[in-house]
């Protein structure tokens, strides 16, 4: 049964042969059966490449649906386009909010931490008119007294900040925690589409196919002019994204460190596909799990839930 950690420990934690039975006669060699039966065997062994790559090649999406004359780029371009499509198009590019309830776990070297934490999030996208914000409450038991959960510690994310706030005051998050925010949502689908695709300079290129959670995945990698780059693997059936991946310079070891996230599950909310599971990579070591159980898209949002200044009530 998951245990609930509280969440400032959350914080600190914040991937045939045959065989003969023994001592019995070997079997009589039969020469006469032996010659056209290896014969037949070693035609069977010349052709089967040439009938594997036939029988793959009739797997639509197994066969790559490139177009004569088109480019890297421009099939790259063209697979970020049907991504966007797939993700809902205008719906998804003019979301106001996203409100989620879920539960995370962490893990060290890829081994799961015991406790779980339930939160819940609300996320203020740029489609609201105003800039984006992240509200998220960790959920405790109230006690025996009074059953059920209660939200006592919530953080702020909001131009380039991250506040804890209680009942008691307010308080910034440390640096380190800051900056890994910040760098992933860099590095978000998000912010891929809205605003690296359009600067100048930026190249979008196809890489192949590659597989992805037993999924044929096609693969897209967006560089900025700066040489920053995303790569964004898309199920090669539904075009929707199952992988981001990113690389970044570790200034302590001066060598690269990638961040990954997988996103699975996928159920269509509100017209728009919401993967309901989501997994993050350090260095290929699963480092945290997150599953939604409630997302609702749209929800109003008064902007004092995201000023680090409205205190929490206490309870």
């Amino acid at each position: 049964m998951p245990q609930t950690i509280k969440p400032h420990l959350l914080r600190t934690q914040l991937a045939f042969a045959s065989v003969q039975p023994p001592n019995s006669a070997p079997r009589p060699k039969n020469e006469s059966r032996m010659k056209p039966f290896a014969a037949t065997l070693l035609a069977a062994t010349l052709l089967a490449p040439q009938l594997l790559r036939a029988q793959a090649a009739d797997i639509p999406s197994a066969a790559p649906a490139t177009v004569p004359g088109q480019t890297s780029d421009q099939r790259g371009q063209m697979l970020l386009d049907q991504m966007i499509a797939a993700l809902g198009g205008d719906l998804w590019l003019k979301r106001n909010t996203m409100q989620c309830e879920g539960r995370t776990s962490t893990f060290f070297h890829g081994q799961p931490n015991p406790y779980t934490t339930d939160y819940h999030e609300l996320r203020r996208f740029t489609g609201s008119g105003l800039p984006d914000a992240d509200r998220v409450g960790f959920l405790t038991e109230r006690g025996v007294i009074m059953p059920g959960k209660k939200i006592d510690v919530v953080q702020i994310w909001k131009e380039g900040h991250g506040y804890e706030v209680t009942f008691k005051g307010q308080t910034e998050l440390p640096k380190e925690q800051v900056e890994d925010f910040y760098r992933r949502k860099a590095h978000s689908i998000e912010e891929v589409v809205q605003n690296w695709i359009h600067a100048p300079g930026v190249m979008i290129l196809s890489e192949g196919t590659d597989m992805v959670e037993r999924h044929i995945a096609d693969k897209i990698t967006i560089i900025t002019a700066s040489n920053d780059a995303v790569t964004l693997e898309l199920d090669a059936t539904t075009h929707l994204p199952i992988r981001r991946t990113f690389q970044w310079r570790n200034p302590q070891f001066n060598d690269f460190d990638e961040e990954a996230e997988t996103y699975d599950d996928y159920h269509t909310i509100q017209g728009l596909p919401t993967p309901l599971t989501i997994t993050r990579y350090h260095n290929g070591d699963m480092s945290n799990q997150r599953y939604f159980s409630k997302v609702e898209y749209n929800v109003p949002a008064a902007p004092a839930l995201f000023n680090p200044e409205t205190l929490l009530k206490k309870k």
